[in-house]
Protein backbone atom coordinates (compact mmCIF):
# COMPACT_ATOMS: atom_id res chain seq x y z
CA UNK A 1 0.00 0.00 0.00
CA UNK A 2 1.53 3.36 -1.01
CA UNK A 3 2.24 5.88 1.69
CA UNK A 4 0.81 9.38 1.63
CA UNK A 5 2.28 12.54 3.10
CA UNK A 6 0.52 15.50 4.67
CA UNK A 7 2.22 17.86 2.18
CA UNK A 8 2.36 17.90 -1.63
CA UNK A 9 4.68 19.37 -4.24
CA UNK A 10 4.11 23.12 -4.43
CA UNK A 11 2.81 23.53 -0.84
CA UNK A 12 4.30 26.20 1.38
CA UNK A 13 5.68 24.71 4.59
CA UNK A 14 7.46 25.86 7.74
CA UNK A 15 10.24 23.84 9.37
CA UNK A 16 9.41 23.00 12.99
CA UNK A 17 12.65 21.33 14.13
CA UNK A 18 16.34 21.17 13.30
CA UNK A 19 18.86 23.78 12.19
CA UNK A 20 16.38 25.40 9.74
CA UNK A 21 13.64 25.77 12.41
CA UNK A 22 11.23 28.62 11.66
CA UNK A 23 12.13 28.88 7.96
CA UNK A 24 9.40 28.89 5.31
CA UNK A 25 9.71 27.50 1.81
CA UNK A 26 8.01 25.74 -1.08
CA UNK A 27 8.10 21.94 -1.44
CA UNK A 28 10.13 20.99 -4.55
CA UNK A 29 9.56 17.24 -4.45
CA UNK A 30 8.40 14.49 -2.10
CA UNK A 31 9.56 10.92 -1.56
CA UNK A 32 6.65 9.21 0.22
CA UNK A 33 8.35 5.81 0.29
CA UNK A 34 11.15 7.32 2.42
CA UNK A 35 8.95 9.90 4.23
CA UNK A 36 11.07 12.80 2.91
CA UNK A 37 10.34 16.26 1.47
CA UNK A 38 12.76 18.73 -0.15
CA UNK A 39 12.11 22.43 0.46
CA UNK A 40 13.30 25.19 -1.86
CA UNK A 41 16.56 26.86 -0.69
CA UNK A 42 16.54 25.07 2.70
CA UNK A 43 18.92 22.40 4.03
CA UNK A 44 21.48 23.17 1.30
CA UNK A 45 24.49 20.86 0.89
CA UNK A 46 27.51 21.00 -1.39
CA UNK A 47 28.26 18.09 -3.69
CA UNK A 48 31.35 17.60 -5.82
CA UNK A 49 30.54 16.82 -9.47
CA UNK A 50 32.87 15.08 -11.83
CA UNK A 51 32.90 16.59 -15.36
CA UNK A 52 30.40 14.90 -17.69
CA UNK A 53 28.45 15.74 -20.83
CA UNK A 54 25.68 17.25 -18.71
CA UNK A 55 28.14 19.22 -16.49
CA UNK A 56 31.22 19.81 -18.70
CA UNK A 57 33.10 21.86 -16.11
CA UNK A 58 32.21 19.76 -13.07
CA UNK A 59 32.92 21.53 -9.77
CA UNK A 60 31.00 22.03 -6.55
CA UNK A 61 27.19 22.10 -6.84
CA UNK A 62 24.78 23.22 -4.11
CA UNK A 63 21.48 21.38 -3.83
CA UNK A 64 18.60 20.85 -1.40
CA UNK A 65 18.79 17.83 0.85
CA UNK A 66 15.36 16.39 1.77
CA UNK A 67 13.94 16.73 5.30
CA UNK A 68 12.00 14.09 7.15
CA UNK A 69 8.33 14.91 6.56
CA UNK A 70 7.68 15.07 10.32
CA UNK A 71 9.98 18.12 10.56
CA UNK A 72 7.74 20.32 8.41
CA UNK A 73 4.17 21.51 8.79
CA UNK A 74 1.78 22.99 6.27
CA UNK A 75 1.12 26.75 6.00
CA UNK A 76 -2.45 27.83 5.16
CA UNK A 77 -2.45 29.80 1.89
CA UNK A 78 -5.21 32.14 3.15
CA UNK A 79 -4.32 32.94 6.77
CA UNK A 80 -0.53 32.20 6.52
CA UNK A 81 -0.54 30.22 9.77
CA UNK A 82 1.23 26.92 10.40
CA UNK A 83 -1.57 24.34 10.58
CA UNK A 84 -2.37 20.67 10.89
CA UNK A 85 -4.74 20.28 7.95
CA UNK A 86 -7.94 18.26 8.29
CA UNK A 87 -9.34 16.03 5.53
CA UNK A 88 -12.77 17.07 4.27
CA UNK A 89 -14.97 15.16 1.79
CA UNK A 90 -17.01 17.35 -0.56
CA UNK A 91 -20.50 16.48 -1.89
CA UNK A 92 -18.87 15.39 -5.16
CA UNK A 93 -16.80 12.79 -3.29
CA UNK A 94 -13.52 14.64 -3.72
CA UNK A 95 -11.27 14.88 -0.66
CA UNK A 96 -9.87 18.32 0.16
CA UNK A 97 -7.62 19.65 2.92
CA UNK A 98 -9.17 22.24 5.24
CA UNK A 99 -7.57 24.81 7.53
CA UNK A 100 -9.03 24.35 11.02
CA UNK A 101 -8.51 28.05 11.80
CA UNK A 102 -10.12 29.89 8.89
CA UNK A 103 -12.10 27.01 7.32
CA UNK A 104 -10.49 27.48 3.88
CA UNK A 105 -10.44 24.42 1.57
CA UNK A 106 -7.36 23.91 -0.59
CA UNK A 107 -5.95 21.24 -2.92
Amino acid sequence: MPRTLHVKKGDTVVVISGKEKGSKGKVIYTKPERNRVAVERLNMVKRHRRPSQKFPTGGIVEKEQPFDASNVTLVCPKCSEAIRAKRHVLDTGKTMRRCPGCGEDFE
